[in-house]
């Protein structure tokens, strides 16, 4: 077998590690398309800055989580991040703030 099909081979059975809305691992043959911090609740892009610098740093790691999409990261529970997601961020706070579900 040559490497170019062991790469296929493996491309086509990996699986990816993503919370579901209930907050609980599950499997998936799909990349999650946003990211999360386990312990303060909050998601954002998998570009986002702030995550970068902290993953840069150390520690954040361990704590990173991954949501197939937006609506699965809230109905786990967390929030958006201020940094990466602001006008989300913006809507999140607005409506804590006035004792208003959220998302809408």
């Amino acid at each position: 077998m040559n490497d170019a099909h062991e790469q296929r081979v493996n491309d086509t059975t990996r699986t990816y590690s993503l919370l579901g809305a209930d907050g609980r691992p599950h499997r998936s043959p799909s990349r999650g398309r946003w990211g999360g911090h386990r312990g303060s609740k909050i998601y954002g892009r998998l570009d986002c800055p702030a995550a970068l610098h902290a993953i840069a740093r150390g520690g954040y790691v361990r704590h990173r989580v991954f949501f197939a999409d937006e609506a699965t990261a809230v109905a786990a529970g967390f929030r958006p991040c201020r940094a990466c997601c602001e006008d989300r961020y913006r809507r999140w706070r607005t409506a804590r703030e006035e004792g208003r579900p959220w998302p809408p």
